[in-house]
C-alpha cells in the first residue's frame, strides 16, 4: 500500500455513525501495561457503569488503525466507550509505531501480545472473566489483533497467553505478503509471509469474523478471503461479511478509499450490527 494511503485513512474514526454513546460509563482509567520500552506503553480502560467489587465481565482489547506508523489510542476511545456501556471491559490499546529508523511493525507486534497478556494477568483489578478476552482492529490494527493469535507468546511462567477468545476484524490487512509499505516498515528485520496472519493459520484459532467492502483498495478482499478460507480449512469457526458498493472502511465504491474515508452510514451500521450479533453469539452483550 501507498504512504499516502495509509497516512490518510487513520484521520477516520470507524464509529462515527454513532452519535449516541450511553454516558454512564467509568473511564477512560489509564494504565502502563509495559514500562520496558523507550517509553511507557499504556492502555486506556473504559469499564460498565455497573461494576462492583465482584463484578466479572468480558473484555475486549482495540488496535486502532494507522497503517503501522501513525496513530493513537485514543481514536479507539467512542468505540470503547459504546462496547462499555454493553456490558464489555473495552481497553484501547497504544503500541509502538513504526518509524523507518528503529521500530517495525515486529515491535507492534510484539505490544499486541503483551497488551492481551496484560489483560489477563490483571483480570481482577480490571474486573474481567480472563477466557472472554475479545480483540478488535481496523486496518493495520486488525493484523496486530489477528497477530495476537496467530503469532502467541507466553508470560514468563508460560501461564497466560497472547492468543484472544475471539477476533473482530474491520476492513482488514490480513495477507501483508505483497505490501510494499509493509515491506519498507519492516526494514529487512524479518520476511513479510512471518508477519502475514492468512498464510500462518492452524488448528484451534480463536473464532473470527471480518467485514470488508468488496472494492476495497486498501486492504483488498483476497486478504480477508484467504484468511477465511484457511480458517475453515483448519475447521476453525470464521465469518466473513462482504459488503457491495463500498471500499475501504465503507467509502462508496466510485469514490477514493485511500483517501479520506467517507462511510457509507448505511452500510458500516449493517456491518457493525454483525460484529453485535458475533458478540451476542458468544455471550460478550445480552442486548
Amino acid at each position: 500500500m501507498r504512504l499516502f494511503t495509509w497516512m490518510t485513512i487513520i484521520l477516520f474514526s470507524p464509529i462515527d455513525s454513532f452519535s449516541q454513546i450511553v454516558d454512564k460509563v467509568e473511564g477512560p482509567i489509564e494504565f502502563v501495561y509495559d514500562s520496558s520500552k523507550e517509553y511507557d506503553l499504556k492502555a486506556f480502560v473504559f469499564m460498565p457503569s455497573d461494576i462492583s467489587p465482584n463484578s466479572s465481565f468480558p473484555a475486549m482489547a482495540i488496535f486502532h488503525g494507522g497503517g503501522w506508523s501513525i496513530g493513537e489510542a485514543s481514536w479507539s476511545f467512542s468505540l470503547a466507550k459504546k462496547y462499555a456501556s454493553k456490558g464489555i471491559v473495552a481497553i484501547a490499546v497504544q503500541y509502538r509505531l513504526s518509524d523507518q529508523k528503529g521500530i517495525t511493525p515486529l515491535d507492534a507486534m510484539e505490544d499486541a501480545r503483551n497488551a492481551i497478556i496484560w489483560i489477563r494477568e490483571n483480570f481482577k483489578e480490571l474486573h474481567i472473566n480472563r477466557d472472554k478476552v475479545a480483540a478488535y482492529g481496523w486496518s493495520a490494527g486488525a493484523h496486530l489483533a489477528a497477530c495476537s493469535a496467530v503469532f502467541y507468546s507466553s508470560s514468563n511462567d508460560k501461564a497466560v497467553n497472547s492468543i484472544p477468545n475471539a477476533l473482530l476484524l474491520v476492513s482488514p490487512a490480513l495477507s501483508i505478503t505483497n505490501d510494499d509499505w509493509f515491506k519498507q516498515l519492516l526494514m529487512d528485520e524479518s520476511e513479510a509471509i512471518d508477519c502475514s496472519p492468512a498464510e500462518n493459520l492452524r488448528e484451534n484459532m480463536p473464532p473470527s469474523i471480518i467485514v470488508v467492502g468488496r472494492d476495497d483498495s486498501v486492504t483488498p478482499l483476497y486478504e480477508s478471503k484467504l484468511y477465511h478460507q484457511n480458517m475453515l480449512k483448519y475447521e476453525n469457526d470464521s465469518y466473513l461479511h462482504v459488503y457491495d458498493n463500498v471500499g475501504h472502511l465503507f467509502t462508496p465504491s466510485g469514490q477514493p478509499d485511500d483517501g479520506y474515508p467517507n462511510p457509507d452510514k448505511e452500510v458500516q451500521a449493517k456491518a457493525y450490527n454483525e460484529l453485535d450479533n458475533f458478540l451476542k453469539e458468544l455471550k460478550y452483550i445480552n442486548e
